[in-house]
């Protein structure tokens, strides 16, 4: 077996891209004192919603806001029904991922006869790749780099977009002292429902970016339950770094690489493609346990500090 280990470490970088898209999204949640399981569902309704509005828009550009506009619309939603209508926001995110598995297959088939995929009847629009002016001609940096979705670049962007707004503004500040007292910041003045809704509105539109690349960069259609768990990985990845946005990306880009792995052995080996498949989800319960163990033993050391 030889593998093209430059083309295997862009393959992991690409295939990182909706990971962190969702790994922010379930993390500016998580800032504002909410676990955020409806990440999953709402990739999915982008990911539909980007092909709907590219098909009827003709045009990639329309098809991307589109997707972020469902992004939008289903985290709003999810938000007034967990802030306005008080419903528990855990059950609220699972039947909101149910919904979201019957349904883009129920509007799939109703736009096109279809229950698998848009593919033969929804023209393609992909998101395009960018060539970086001088890094493209770098040999080895060029291949990896160079060439990549417009969305993976704006993921990168997003990161460092992210963690500006927690540090260094008024709002992030707001966000985490909502998700670190609620009671307290509301007997200051700050509205934790207003927050809420604002953190729900910034996952929306982070979901929308990570399911337009799924259906119009990863490939060029949408078709049944294509997410298949990486809005859980991105929930995964942004609770390894503990919230941070810089390492969630960093966890993000590790599930990547395993996923890119799986794709690589599947097309060079005999192995059965069953097992292959669940190495992303394999690599995401083993980090769970090591960052787990790692938690709870540095709290037992600090615990063991302050009884001495």
């Amino acid at each position: 077996m030889t593998i093209d280990w430059i083309a295997f470490i862009a393959e992991g970088i690409r295939m990182a891209t909706p990971l962190v898209f969702a790994a922010l999204a379930a993390l500016i949640c998580r800032q504002a004192g909410m676990f955020n399981m409806g990440v999953e569902g709402m990739i999915l309704c982008s990911a539909l919603g980007a092909v709907i509005f590219a098909h009827y828009g003709g045009s990639v550009w329309i098809g991307l806001l589109g997707g972020i506009a469902v992004g939008l619309a289903t985290g709003m939603v999810i938000a007034f029904a967990s802030l306005t209508g008080k419903a528990d926001l855990y059950l609220t995110c699972i039947a909101f991922n149910l919904m979201a598995t019957g349904g883009t297959v129920f509007v799939m088939y109703l736009l096109t006869g279809e229950k698998s995929t848009t593919s033969g009847a929804f023209r393609s629009y992909q998101i395009p790749a960018i060539d970086i002016p001088v890094i493209k001609d770098i040999p080895v940096l060029g291949r990896i780099i160079s060439g990549q979705s417009l969305l993976t670049y704006l993921a990168v962007v997003a990161v460092f977009v992210m963690w500006f707004l927690l540090k260094r503004t008024r709002v992030g500040l707001r966000i985490r002292a909502v998700g670190e007292n609620p009671k307290a910041a509301e007997s200051v003045g700050i509205s934790v429902n207003k927050i809420g809704y604002i953190s729900f509105a910034i996952c929306g539109v982070l979901c929308g970016l990570s399911g337009a690349f799924m259906s119009m960069s990863w490939v060029t259609f949408f078709m049944k339950n294509m997410v298949n768990g990486r809005g859980y990985i991105g929930l995964s990845a942004q609770n390894m770094a503990n919230g941070q946005p810089v390492g969630s990306a960093l966890a993000s880009l590790l599930f990547g690489f395993t996923d890119a792995l799986s794709t690589t052995l599947q097309n060079q080996t005999n192995f059965p493609v069953e097992f292959l498949e669940m190495l992303p989800y394999l690599a995401t319960i083993f980090a769970i346990i090591i960052t787990s163990v790692i938690a709870i033993n540095k709290r037992r050391r600090i615990e063991q500090g302050a009884a001495k």
